[in-house]
């Protein structure tokens, strides 16, 4: 694929496991951004249910996207529903990654990323020049299916924050208050 076809290509990624109730945060938010429809999002955005497929969603980024948004979960102590937006950069962080066998079920984004890297060095591909992080604090991770209220309720919001991202409307912030909690 040549520069100008991989010049607008964005993929959103909505990362997690659906068994371990709030984990599956990122999935969902990506699977309600699918439910907008493609008029919705701009030309050259792509959606994927990443879950727990890490290794897949590395070898799918060889393919080539300038911009990459992940949808995760995002433990930083404030209160349960707390959107974070973080800008990673062009560069992976520092994850203290080792050679050897990976734990494919256990990537974290921060891993994705740094096994991004490594692949590029021995396959090439091109890397995405801008990387995002929307991410939720969780209030429960134990096994499960379904969403805790807080981090239910924060996955419209979350919604919101993609399009922001991947139109341009919006400058992103560090952190977003979380959605008032119903009594």
């Amino acid at each position: 694929m040549s520069g100008t076809e991989t010049a607008g290509r964005t993929l959103v990624a909505g990362v997690g496991n659906i068994f371990l109730q709030d984990d599956g945060f990122g999935v969902e938010t990506v699977r309600r951004l699918g439910a907008l429809g493609p008029s919705r999002l701009p030309p050259g955005t792509e959606l994927m249910d990443a879950g727990i497929r890490g290794v897949h969603l590395a070898y799918r980024l060889l393919e080539g996207y300038r911009t990459l948004v992940l949808v995760d979960l995002v433990s930083r102590g404030s209160p349960p529903g707390t959107l974070y937006t973080i800008d990673v950069g062009p560069r992976p962080p520092d994850t203290g990654h080792r050679p050897g066998p990976l734990d494919t079920h256990a990537m974290d984004p921060a891993t994705v990323l740094g096994l991004l890297h490594d692949l590029h060095a021995g396959a090439g591909g091109t890397l995405p020049e801008e990387v995002y992080v929307v991410g939720c604090e969780p209030r429960d991770t134990g096994e499960g299916i379904g969403l805790s209220p807080p981090v239910e309720e924060a996955v419209e919001e979350a919604v919101g924050l993609v399009l922001d991202l991947v139109s341009r409307r919006a400058t992103p912030v560090p952190q977003r208050n979380p959605v008032p909690q119903k009594n």
